[in-house]
């Protein structure tokens, strides 16, 4: 079984990064995202701060604006279109999920589509779904240019996605849609999952399970794309599929950690510089 190390191909992408970078700085451009996080949960608090040290390592800048957790939608939505009049900032990041007390589609249609860079607004989500993608979630984004690198083609092939979220599930179905896959989405109503996703050339899990999905689910040398990621009660990070039983069937996988996770992670990047570039037009 081949492993589809996300370390590996997100390393291969940097060397475009930083050409892309140097550019942009030669006309005195430096790409800037804008995070901006509500209340002090801890886990987003290291989330941030591993992300403004690798923003660092690439001269990128990366501004974090921390809100109290009793911040009302109207003072985020002004915090942001804050942001949107900033001509420095060239990509903003909402921290989720928002506290409950926020309408978070009201803070998310107050997003400059140009500069949302996780791709969530409505119009970079028709835009996705229109075949002509602008900015688009991390996580899909990743998982595309993971395939790209292993040069693992969807065209003409049997993709299953198992996960309908906004930012994983639906989107993703659209990219591959995009590239001539046939794409079926399961949930958690869908019957006979494992049935059905035998059936799967490749097979993309993302529902925020521990060991969901075992060999039983999987058809003989299909490639498993497994974009979970949960803590045990032992403090053990595991995907969405049993890595140990999966690995009989599948012809190539992603490890937990250490598979979709570094490309998310750098694909946030990415895109900043690409946002950058288009609203600077030096793309």
């Amino acid at each position: 079984m081949e492993i589809l190390d996300g370390k590996v191909a997100s390393q291969a992408l940097i060397p475009e990064l930083q050409a892309q970078i140097a550019e942009l700085k030669a006309v005195g451009v430096t790409p800037t995202l804008a995070a901006v996080l509500v209340g002090d949960d801890p886990a987003s608090q290291v989330y941030l701060h591993s992300k403004q040290k690798r923003a660092a390592k690439f001269g990128l800048r990366m501004l974090t604006t921390t809100l109290p957790a009793a911040t009302t939608t109207a003072e985020l939505v002004a915090v942001v279109q804050q942001l949107n009049q900033d001509p420095q900032v060239h990509a903003i990041m909402l921290e989720m999920p928002l506290p409950a007390q926020i309408d978070s589609q009201q803070v998310i249609l107050a997003l400059d589509p140009r500069k949302d860079v996780d791709g969530v607004h409505p119009l970079n989500l028709g835009y996705l779904f229109g075949g002509h993608p602008q900015a688009i979630p991390n996580t899909p984004y990743g998982i595309l240019k993971l395939l790209d690198h292993y040069q693992l083609s969807v065209q003409h092939k049997n993709v299953f996605v198992v996960g309908r979220s906004v930012v994983v599930g639906r989107p993703l179905a659209a990219l591959l849609l995009n590239r001539d896959a046939t794409i079926t989405i399961a949930h958690s109503y869908t019957q006979n999952l494992a049935k059905l996703t035998r059936q799967a050339d490749i097979l993309i899990v993302a529902v925020g399970r521990a060991n969901f999905i075992d060999a039983t689910a999987i058809k003989p040398g299909a490639v498993v794309i497994d974009v979970g990621m949960n803590r045990l009660a032992d403090g053990k990070l595991v995907g969405d599929v049993d890595y140990a039983s999966a690995a009989l069937q599948a012809g190539a996988m992603t490890p937990v950690p250490g598979g979709v996770g570094p490309m998310t992670s750098l694909m946030l990047l990415y895109q900043t510089v690409q946002l950058a570039r288009s609203q600077t037009k030096h793309g």
